[in-house]
């Protein structure tokens, strides 16, 4: 997909909605130890739905963010991503090493808006989030940087089925050498004949392809998602940690409203 030019923002049509919306439901999800494990889980969770259309403070079909700045061609949001714990005892290239704590990874996200349709429908975004990862952990740690822009499209009542929202997502990642040390290296004392030490390398990480289904029913909503990375070209690719280079995570999820406040402001969600 190419952008031919950069084209303002159209008109929004706004309506009336809850200030805040809060629900709760259940998930499942499926996904690898870490990115080129060839062992994936799957993990029940539960799934929280809370929709807040603040001034600043929003959480929504976008994600959790804090939006500092909002103009016709772009918005500055806060970033936020995690990864799970993992157990080196239960992965086969990592067993004898060291387990993997789980991260946090918050940052900046400068998204510049490319194209709006007239009916706002169609949505073609630049997203450019930069987060710094820390482990959660006693004292937790600061593992580097990532930075992962994509091309985002988003599509309001896909093929007219009037409240289904679909999303779609593109784009390379970028990581700090520590941050590709701390998942692809091997130390010394921990390297064996079948997985020699490595030291990895900061730079191209891969790419990410995400899509996502939802619709928000009057007493519930659902979702999905799907996304293929591929490790091919990655600067730790020939790391002995890598055991496949392309694969599919995803999850469902279903949470049935609770409450919602009765003030209400103008959103275009």
């Amino acid at each position: 997909m190419a952008l031919a030019c950069l084209l303002g923002a159209v008109s929004v049509h706004a309506d009336q909605k809850p200030l805040w919306e809060a629900g709760l439901g259940i998930g499942a999800l499926s996904f690898p130890d870490y990115r080129g494990s060839d062992q994936s889980h799957l993990y029940p969770t539960p799934v929280p739905y809370f929709v807040y259309r603040g001034d600043i403070l929003k959480s929504d079909r976008d994600g959790v963010r804090a939006q500092f700045i909002e103009q016709k061609y772009a918005e500055l949001n806060i970033s936020i991503n995690a990864t799970i714990p993992v157990a080196s005892s239960d992965n086969r290239a990592r067993s004898g090493m060291p387990n993997l704590r789980s991260t946090v990874e918050i940052g900046p996200s400068l998204d510049l808006h490319a194209w709006r349709s007239t009916d706002d429908k169609l949505k073609l975004d630049i997203v450019l989030p930069l987060r710094i990862p820390t482990t959660v952990a006693s004292p937790p740690q600061v593992i580097g940087w990532d930075f992962a822009p994509r091309l985002n499209l988003d599509v309001r009542s896909i093929a007219g089925y009037d409240g289904w929202d679909f999303g779609v997502g593109v784009g390379p990642v970028f990581a700090a050498r520590k941050y590709n040390q701390y998942f692809y290296s091997v130390a010394e004392q921990y390297a064996t004949p079948e997985r020699p030490a490595y030291d990895a390398r900061a730079g191209y990480s891969g790419m990410q392809f995400i899509s996502a289904l939802s619709k928000r029913f009057p007493k519930y909503w659902v979702g999905a998602y799907i996304r293929y990375d591929s490790l091919q070209g990655a600067v730790f690719d020939d790391s002995p940690l890598v055991r496949q280079k392309y694969y599919l995570a995803g999850g469902v999820g279903i949470a049935w409203m609770i409450s919602q406040s009765k003030r209400t402001v103008e959103a275009t969600d």
